[in-house]
């Protein structure tokens, strides 16, 4: 295998694979603690860090012992929670070690390959922490945007943690970090808008921080201090610290920091929706030790910023799927009162440009092109068109940066150097287009992003950057970048637009016979379940959409009325149809189509009568919509309600003290944020995502759920669980 494609032992790796390199099995910690290694169901001691009996004052090595000859409670606090010990958070406990009965913080957890790890540090003070972090959860709940949000978060974790320097950095969607908010020290050099290229925190990092939630570097002049053995006597191989505390760092992220004059770090990660948003990263510029209670704190906090963060986001965008649906009724209006649905999209064009930040629109449909804002010319547009059908299908194509995609739209750049682009139909060359004009700008980098390394005398010998001064770059050819929210909004704007344009074909296809065989066609591949019936309720289309999903044994359906067995409750759905007939009565609610694949398939109903004249009705349209999403969407809500209540239930059965009940008010807090968060998410239209967004705020509630618990115990000082 190739040295490039390598995956380096931790330690051997170089800035050519340290994307791969194998952190989570460093072999090693930081001196501040010590790691045990325990053999189950035995309990023997069989791997140990170097400096387990300097630093807990034994006198020998503790290799092959069990916990009670370590001295003091360490066993009998083990015990009271070895059975909680899990493989996805350690357990927090409060011990003594050794004849003279000197405290300790213990994390407990159990190792993917087997055995349970014990990691014990110094202990500080007990804390009273609660009424602090009560006052930072109000003002996290209450942050109006997320720019606010940020800001106060780094005031929050400086306050809390007391590192010279706090930035909330975001990620974007290549990677790169940018320092969107900072709290400093007077004396230091401002960061706040700088951006730092993806390759400066590897892959394997980046998974990291999401399984363990915070990071802290004590003192990046360390001596590591090895295991003792070097592998797990249990597996043979390297023992897999992936979420121990003391896991010592990779040593190219220690010499990044050293180049940085950074001595200290307490990094807490921000996920959102399984994925990591950004980080709080704190920096000190000399040795700092911050014990268990702060760093659980701090694990909390970030949590519940990261549910914020969803909250946020999705008002946006609810807010944006608003106007769509404002939209959708003006064209829905203007189909009944001019003949036309176009009208309404263009007449008001900020209703179209404004949700997606556009500069421009353009609409290709039969063959005519309708623009609104700044917009390419005509040819260009059918160019446009014609590029996109060659393009993979998607329901919504974009770029930032056209011309570089496509040099042959490069003279475009000025008008479209972004392009958004959903189908409004399955035919060739019906588009809905977006545009947004070149955004010249300068991007302040820490540092040259495109001289990542300093190479020593010696050729191999490759370092990190040292230098992070602010670097400039000059950004042409492209437009502010589309956001998920952008894309999400113009996914639902294009098949709103796509709705529409198949009722109003169907309308057509009863009003224009002259243009029957046109209209027939572009009904027939529609992806959207149609049926089209005369004044009588003769069925005159059925389209192939339709017919996918009907068994292949129906009968022959001449009438509406035949439909009906086709459902899961004919009787009703008989009904339903019989006074959309007779009475002319829409009809609007979910049914269930007995499939000829998956069953009884949720689908909602959509049925018109299509009027010629105020009296009398030329046919009419029934359009479907598959509702599993909805269904989904909905089964995600009751799963969430029921999860954050057996949370607080569990919580409130912990409480038997006055110090209790802070933990109890703080859980409240959580639980509140939590349901502001899942308010704003289900308000969204787009029902696709819903359910992966309020599983991702209900997991972080429960995660901050152990955390308090863990608290709780630490905080009784050995009281049982």
């Amino acid at each position: 295998m190739s040295r490039a494609l390598s995956t380096p032992a931790f330690g051997e790796a170089d800035l050519s694979n340290c994307e791969r390199e194998q952190i989570h099995l460093a072999g090693s910690i930081q001196p501040h603690g010590v790691l045990l290694l325990l053999h189950e169901p035995d309990l023997i001691i069989v791997q140990a860090s170097e400096n387990t009996a300097a630093l807990l004052g034994l006198d020998a090595s503790p290799i092959g012992r069990s916990l009670e000859e370590l001295g003091g409670d360490l066993a009998d606090q083990f015990r009271l929670y070895a059975h909680e010990a899990a493989q996805s958070a350690p357990i927090a406990m409060r011990c003594t070690v050794g004849g003279g009965g000197a405290d300790y913080d213990g994390l407990v957890h159990r190792s993917p390959n087997g055995g349970l790890i014990i990691e014990l540090e110094p202990t500080g003070d007990l804390l009273d922490w609660s009424r602090p972090v009560a006052d930072a959860m109000e003002t996290i709940v209450a942050s109006p945007s997320l720019r606010g949000l940020c800001d106060e978060t780094a005031k929050i974790f400086k306050s809390i943690c007391g590192y010279d320097r706090v930035m909330v950095y975001r990620f974007d969607e290549h990677g790169h970090g940018e320092v969107f908010a900072e709290q400093r020290e007077p004396e230091l050099e401002a960061f706040l808008g700088n951006r730092y290229p993806a390759s400066d925190i590897p892959q394997m990092a980046r998974r990291l921080y999401v399984r363990n939630r915070v990071r802290v570097l004590v003192d990046v002049a360390y001596e590591p201090v090895g295991l003792n053995p070097r592998l797990s006597p249990i597996t043979g191989q390297d023992l897999d610290m992936s979420l121990c505390a003391l896991r010592s760092m990779s040593p190219i992220h220690i010499q990044y920091l050293k180049n940085m004059g950074v001595a200290a770090t307490l990094v807490a990660s921000l996920v959102v929706e399984g994925k990591l948003w950004g980080l709080v990263s704190c920096h000190h510029y000399k040795p700092r030790f911050v014990q268990f209670e702060i760093r659980s704190v701090c694990e909390l906090l970030a949590e519940a910023v990261a549910t914020r963060i969803a909250a946020l986001e999705s008002f946006l965008q609810s807010q944006a799927e608003l106007s769509v649906r404002r939209l959708e009724q003006r064209m829905i209006e203007s189909i009944g009162s001019e003949g036309d649905w176009r009208g309404a999209l263009f007449d008001s064009p900020t209703a179209l440009l404004q949700p997606l930040g556009a500069g421009g629109a353009a609409l290709l449909f039969d063959g005519q092109i309708l623009t609104a804002g700044e917009v390419p010319g005509t040819r260009e547009v059918r160019e446009l068109g014609r590029w996109l059908d060659a393009q993979p299908r998607s329901p919504v194509i974009g770029t930032a940066s056209l011309g570089l995609d496509a040099p042959q739209f490069s003279l475009l750049t000025q008008v479209a150097s972004g392009l958004l682009a959903a189908p409004v139909s399955n035919s060739p060359g019906e588009y809905l287009l977006w545009f947004r004009p070149e955004l010249i700008r300068t991007i302040t980098w820490g540092g040259n992003p495109f001289k990542p390394v300093v190479i020593g005398d010696d050729p191999r010998d490759l370092s990190p950057r040292r230098s992070f001064s602010q670097w400039h770059q000059l950004m042409e050819g492209s437009s502010e970048p589309w956001t998920a929210a952008d894309l999400a909004a113009a996914r639902l704007i294009g098949a709103t637009v796509a709705d529409v344009i198949l009722q109003f074909r169907s309308v057509q296809m009863l009003i224009l016979q002259d243009q029957l065989d046109q209209v027939r066609r572009h009904v027939h591949v529609s992806e959207q379940p149609v049926v089209i019936a005369d004044e009588t309720g003769r069925i005159l289309l059925i389209n192939d959409a339709f017919e996918r999903l009907m068994p292949s044994t129906h009968v022959h359906l001449e009438w509406l009325d035949d439909l009906t067995n086709l459902f899961a409750e004919p009787a009703e759905v008989r009904r339903r149809l019989s006074e959309l007939v007779t009475n002319r009565r829409t009809w609007r609610g979910e049914i269930y189509l007995e499939t000829s694949r998956a069953g009884a398939l949720p689908m909602l109903i959509r049925a018109d009568p299509v009027f010629a004249t105020v009296d009398r009705v030329r046919g009419f349209v029934v359009l479907l919509s598959d509702n599993t999403e909805q269904k989904e969407a909905a089964a995600a809500r009751l799963r969430f309600q029921e999860g954050i209540i057996e949370r607080h239930r569990l919580v409130a059965g912990q409480i038997g003290s006055k110090t209790d009940l802070a933990y109890q008010n703080l859980m409240s807090a959580v639980v509140e944020n939590a349901q502001l968060a899942a308010l704003e998410i289900t308000d969204r239209a787009d029902v696709e995502s819903m359910p992966e967004m309020l599983e991702s705020v209900r997991v972080s509630v429960a995660r901050t759920a152990e955390v308090l618990e863990h608290l709780i115990w630490h905080a009784r000082r050995g009281s049982k669980p």
